[in-house]
C-alpha cells in the first residue's frame, strides 16, 4: 500500500532560482554569502552583490559564443565559489550545466563531454590534472581555468570574466532543462539524469520547510557539487534561504575549515562519519570515553568538547546519506550529542525521498519517513517505488532506460528493497541487483549482513559476495586504527564478529570466511564511486581469484593469497 505524505507540501508555485538571486542582489546586496579559503591565513568572502556581478560577467561571456539556447556547458572541479558562480552564469545565459565529478578518469570525462555534446568546459581545483589534460589534448573543446595554481585551460578565469556584467535579468521557463547530472557509474556507464527548473527547484524549496533552513544557517560545501545532494541541500537551498556557505581549501585543512566556520547544518557520508569516530577514539580509548561520559556534569563537558574539536559545536542538524550508516555508529555519536539523521534519495528524484528529521533513537536504522509531497510504496517484489514532483524527466538520449525505470502509473523504480512500518518509517533491506544466488541455489541479500559486520568499529569497508559459492564470504578493509594493532588481536576480533553475525543468520546466509584487504578501496583505484559507494561489480570482477580461492582459515589476509 502506498505511503502518501502530502499534508504540508508548500502550496505556492515553484519560484525560479534566478528570481531568488535577483531578490538577494537587490534586497541584501552587502550580506556575506560565500567564503572561499585560499591558504592557512587567507580567504575570499563574496557578498550576494559580488556573487551576482561575477555570475553576470560569466553570462555575458558565454552569450558571446552565440551557442543555441539549451547548450550544455560542463564543469569539472572540486567545490568552490567559482563553481557556484559559473552555475548561476550558465542559468543566466540560458544554457544547461553538466557537472563532472572532480575525481573522474579520462574515459568518463570524454564520455560525458561527447554524450552531452558540450562545446565548453570550466576546470577548477583537482587532485590530479592528468586525466583532463589527456582529454584536452584530444579535443577542441573550449576550456576555461578557474584561478587556482596548476589548473589547465586555454582561457584563464580572470580573462574570461573581464567583461561587463549582463544587464538583463531573465526568468527561465520552469519546464526548461536546468542540468544533466551524470550518475557516478556504480553499475557501468554513467547515465545522464535530466532535471528541469521545476523538478530540481521543487525539491530545493520544499527541503527548506522540512529541514527548517533559514538565512541564519551556515552550511559547509565539501561533498561534490557534481552530486545531486550537495546541489539541492547546499547550493540551491542557499538561493532560497539565504544561508551562508563555506568551502574547504583542501582535505588537509578540512578540520580547520569546519572549526573556523562552525556550521549549523552538517551533511556527510558514512565513510567520513566513521573517520571522525576513529579520530576521537585515537585520542580517547573507548573504555575511558565510556567512563567519562557516565559521570554527571563531566560527561556533558566531554561531549561538548568533542563536538567542538570536530567543528560541530554549533550544529543543530547532522545528516548522513549516500549509503547506510551502521546503527552502532549512529548510537555512538548520539552519546556525544551528535544526532545523525539518515535520509534517502537518488539523483533521479533530486535526493528528496525520506528524512529521519527529527531524530528518534527508536528509529535508528531506518531512512526516515517520506518527505511531504512524496508518495512511497513497496512493490510485490519488495522494491521501494517513489512518485513526486521532483522525479527526473528522463535519462538523456536514452528513452529505453527511461521507460524501464518508471512504472506505468509514474512511479520511479529505485532498485532498493525495503519495508514500511506502522508510523511510515522506511527501512532499506538491500538492493535488488545486489542479491546473489549461492551454489545451493539460495538467494542472499548482502546489505543486512554488511550492516552487522560494520558494527565492529575496526571495519571501515565491507562487501559480502558469493555468487555460485557454497557459502557467502565477506571482503573487508580495516580502519586506520586497526591497521596499527597486532594481527592476532585483529584476527580474534574479526573471528568474534564472524561468530556473532552467523549466529543470527539462516544456514544458507552464514559467512564461510572473512578476507581482509591491505589496500584501501578508493575512488582512485576505481573501487568506490565519487560518492564513496562500493563498486560491488568491480570488486567482484577484480578479485575473482581471491573470491573463488580455497582456504582453510576463517580469517584470510589478502596479501598472503
Amino acid at each position: 500500500m502506498p505511503l502518501d505524505n502530502v499534508n504540508a507540501v508548500v502550496e505556492s508555485a515553484v519560484i525560479s532560482p534566478l528570481t531568488m538571486l535577483y531578490k538577494r542582489e537587490t534586497e541584501t546586496p552587502n550580506q556575506n554569502y560565500m567564503t572561499q579559503p585560499i591558504s592557512d591565513t587567507e580567504s575570499r568572502t563574496y557578498t550576494w552583490a559580488e556573487t551576482m556581478s561575477e555570475a553576470r560577467k560569466v553570462a555575458t561571456r558565454l552569450k558571446s559564443y552565440n551557442y543555441a539556447k539549451g547548450t550544455k556547458i560542463a564543469i569539472l572541479a572540486k567545490n568552490s565559489a567559482e563553481w557556484i558562480i559559473t552555475d548561476i552564469g550558465i542559468m543566466l545565459a540560458g544554457y544547461v550545466s553538466v557537472p563532472i565529478f572532480a575525481t573522474a578518469g579520462k574515459d568518463t570525462i570524454a564520455y560525458v563531454l561527447s554524450h552531452a555534446e558540450c562545446p565548453m568546459m570550466f576546470i577548477g581545483k583537482l587532485d590530479s590534472v592528468d586525466a583532463v589534460n589527456e582529454v584536452l589534448g584530444e579535443t577542441d573543446i573550449v576550456s576555461v581555468a578557474f584561478d587556482y595554481e596548476g589548473t589547465p585551460g586555454a582561457t584563464q578565469w580572470k580573462d574570461f570574466v573581464d567583461v561587463e556584467p549582463l544587464k538583463e535579468s531573465p526568468v527561465p521557463d520552469l519546464n526548461d532543462i536546468i542540468t544533466i547530472i551524470y550518475t557516478s557509474g556504480s553499475t557501468g556507464q554513467p547515465k545522464g539524469v535530466v532535471h528541469t527548473y521545476q523538478t530540481l527547484c521543487w525539491a530545493a524549496q520544499n527541503s527548506l520547510t522540512q529541514l527548517e533552513v533559514t538565512d541564519a544557517d551556515r552550511g559547509m560545501s565539501y561533498l561534490p557539487l557534481a552530486h545531486i545532494t550537495e546541489r539541492v541541500l547546499i547550493e540551491f537551498a542557499s538561493f532560497y534561504s539565504g544561508m551562508r556557505i563555506h568551502f574547504v581549501e583542501s582535505l588537509d585543512s578540512f578540520t580547520r575549515d569546519v572549526k573556523n566556520f562552525a556550521p549549523t547544518l552538517f551533511i556527510s557520508v558514512p565513510r567520513l562519519w566513521t573517520k571522525f569516530q576513529m579520530g576521537v577514539l585515537a585520542k580517547i580509548p573507548q573504555k575511558k570515553l565510556n567512563l567519562l561520559l557516565s559521570i554527571p556534569f563531566v560527561g556533558k563537558k566531554i561531549a561538548a568538547k568533542i563536538r567542538g574539536e570536530l567543528g560541530l559545536g554549533s550544529a543543530r542538524l547532522w545528516a548522513s546519506g549516500s549509503a547506510p550508516l551502521a546503527p552502532a555508529t549512529i548510537e555512538w555519536f548520539h552519546k556525544i550529542g551528535v544526532n545523525i539523521s539518515e535520509g534517502w534519495g537518488m539523483t533521479e528524484n533530486c535526493a528528496y525521498g525520506t528524512s529521519s528529521v527529527p531524530f528518534r533513537t527508536d528509529k535508528i536504522g531506518s531512512i526516515g519517513k517520506a518527505y511531504d509531497g512524496v508518495t512511497i510504496r513497496i512493490a510485490e517484489d519488495g522494491e521501494i517505488q517513489v512518485k513526486s514532483p521532483c522525479n527526473m524527466i528522463g535519462y538523456y538520449k536514452d528513452q529505453e532506460k527511461t521507460s524501464g525505470v518508471f512504472t506505468n502509473d509514474g512511479y520511479l523504480r529505485t532498485g532498493d528493497k525495503g519495508e514500511i512500518d506502522a508510523e511510515g518509517y522506511v527501512r532499506i533491506t538491500g538492493r535488488l541487483k545486489d542479491i546473489f544466488k549461492t551454489e545451493k541455489g539460495k538467494y542472499v541479500t548482502p546489505a543486512p549482513i554488511e550492516a552487522k559486520i560494520m558494527e565492529n568499529a575496526i571495519v571501515e569497508q565491507v562487501c559480502v559476495t558469493g555468487t555460485n559459492l557454497p557459502q557467502p564470504i565477506a571482503l573487508l578493509v580495516l580502519s586506520q586504527d586497526a591497521l596499527k594493532q597486532h594481527r592476532d588481536v585483529v584476527a580474534d576480533a574479526l573471528t568474534e564478529t564472524l561468530t556473532h553475525v552467523n549466529k543470527n543468520l539462516e544456514s544458507h546466509q552464514r559467512l564461510d570466511r572473512i578476507v581482509v584487504f591491505s589496500e584501501e578501496w578508493s575512488i582512485e583505484n576505481d573501487l568506490l564511486t565519487p560518492t564513496l559507494k562500493v563498486k560491488r561489480h568491480v570488486i567482484e570482477e577484480r578479485f575473482k581469484p581471491v573470491i573463488l580461492g580455497d582456504y582453510s582459515e576463517k580469517i584470510v589476509w589478502h596479501e598472503t593469497v
